[in-house]
């Protein structure tokens, strides 16, 4: 082999000094290639352009509030941690057409608009249809400053000049580095390309998002050191051919995570879902039979969500099994617990699950919501449409508790509901700090719930 060479997987990006057929990271075959690696260069200075740092103690580093400029947008404020953070890099992923791009013009408008100094880097479409793709948006302020090049060298020229506050980069995989041989979107240059925007954040103090396309298993493509060096993952979730949109941080530096942002896209952009329990449960129906409300707690949001299940028997000689936006192995496990604990006889039947609403939780606090709606299918009984339920279910059939009911009840109320079945470990302490405003129902595990509803 020669010396600077390195086979690197175009799914994952694991790095190997030979060629495998199988990739030990994500077990994908045929997908290393190989790529060039090039030299570093040696010097006294860090990777951030400072000089080498000397070691201080925990007492002599001082704390102060950082910054933050906000987006004027307030759903994506509240993902981001307050706002937007100087010398951040910030990853927004999703899948084409999902409505990134659109996302951050209007993120360029707001901010243009504010006074504030915005360059939009565009290596995916012209200056014309950038143009009529914010024509859709509104007005725009003079501080806005569109570029289109995919040259990394001459964009750090440009920012160095320019020194904008805030620099969009659509996308990080048609950026490429003269010095690596490697074609755009390659694991190499999307590494490098992402090393040198971290660098100029960090020394310029400029806060940068990087658009990044995402892999059929729906995590962004290139190497997973991507994101590990950026400050902030954001996932734009959704189906492109409905409304609603949901904007998910997984990861920040800045602020909590599992935050989520919902939009609902419209024709002259996104506009920002104020109350997604209200969006959610929009169309319900009413005398149905398994379909429960259920509450989930994405971050810091407690949001009301409709579970619906549909068991029928089976014309196959192996029942069926489907889920959307619920993890198929959980269901699973659910149905086998009903049938070992509770009596239910599901072995002949079709079993479907839907999540409403496009979300996609994996949550442990829905389980109970679940095994309601299963329960209230196979016997075409209707649950009483003020009743909201969430608790753990374990493989005994208990009912475990789960974190911030008290949240969770506060949540149901405000939107109407005056039933709520909970965990019994979870009764004992709503009813310790005081008895709310609607009826609270304990239960200790699947057999009483059967009894319960």
């Amino acid at each position: 082999m020669a010396k600077g060479i390195i086979f690197f997987c175009q799914n994952c990006g694991y790095e190997s000094s030979k060629w495998m057929g199988q990739c030990p990271g994500c077990k994908e075959w045929n997908t290393f290639v190989e790529e060039a690696v090039p030299k570093k260069g040696t010097g006294a200075k860090s990777r951030l352009g400072k000089e080498r740092s000397v070691p201080v103690t925990l007492k002599e580093i001082e704390l102060k509030e950082e910054e933050r400029i906000s987006t004027g947008i307030g759903e994506l404020d509240r993902v981001l941690g307050g706002g937007i953070v100087a010398g951040s890099l910030i990853l927004v992923g999703g899948d084409p057409g999902i409505g990134k791009s659109t996302l951050l013009l209007q993120v360029c408008r707001n901010l243009a608009n504010d006074h504030h100094d915005v360059m939009y880097i565009s290596g995916e479409e012209s200056l014309k249809q950038i143009k009529l793709r914010a024509r859709r948006i509104g007005e725009f302020k003079d501080t806005l400053t569109l570029f289109c090049e995919t040259n990394l060298a001459d964009i750090e020229e440009v920012v160095k000049a320019k020194k904008p506050e805030v620099v969009i980069i659509d996308s990080i995989q048609t950026m490429y580095n003269e010095n690596i041989s490697a074609a755009p979107g390659s694991v190499s240059q999307v590494r490098e390309s992402t090393g040198t925007l971290m660098m100029l954040a960090k020394t310029l103090g400029i806060a940068i998002f990087i658009v990044g396309h995402v892999t059929k298993e729906g995590v962004v493509a290139g190497p997973r050191v991507l994101e590990h060096m950026v400050d902030t993952v954001l996932y734009f979730e959704g189906d492109r051919h409905a409304s609603y949109r949901i904007l998910r941080g997984v990861k920040n530096r800045f602020g909590s995570t599992n935050e989520i942002g919902v939009f609902e896209m419209q024709g002259n952009g996104l506009r920002e879902v104020a109350n997604p329990s209200e969006f959610m449960l929009n169309g319900k129906p009413v005398g149905a039979s398994g379909s429960v409300v259920t509450c989930s707690l994405e971050g810091t949001r407690p949001i009301l969500v409709e579970i619906q299940a549909l068991v029928s028997d089976t014309t196959f000689q192996i029942p069926r099994r489907t889920t959307v936006g619920i993890d198929f192995n959980r269901v699973n496990l659910l149905l086998a617990v009903l049938e070992k604990r509770a009596g239910m006889q599901l072995g002949g039947c079709d079993a479907y699950v839907n999540l409403t609403g496009g979300m996609r939780l994996s949550e442990p606090s829905i389980d109970l919501a679940v095994v309601a709606a299963v329960i209230s299918s196979y016997r075409n009984t209707v649950i009483d449409e003020h009743t909201i339920i969430f608790g753990e279910v374990g493989l005994t059939g208990e009912v475990r508790g789960v974190a911030q009911a008290e949240v969770r009840i506060k949540e149901a109320e405000k939107m109407g509901f005056t039933r709520c079945i909970v965990p019994k470990s979870n009764y004992e302490g709503i009813m310790a700090n005081g008895k709310p405003g609607i009826d609270i129902v304990g239960v200790a595990g699947v057999v009483e719930l059967a009894e319960v509803l």
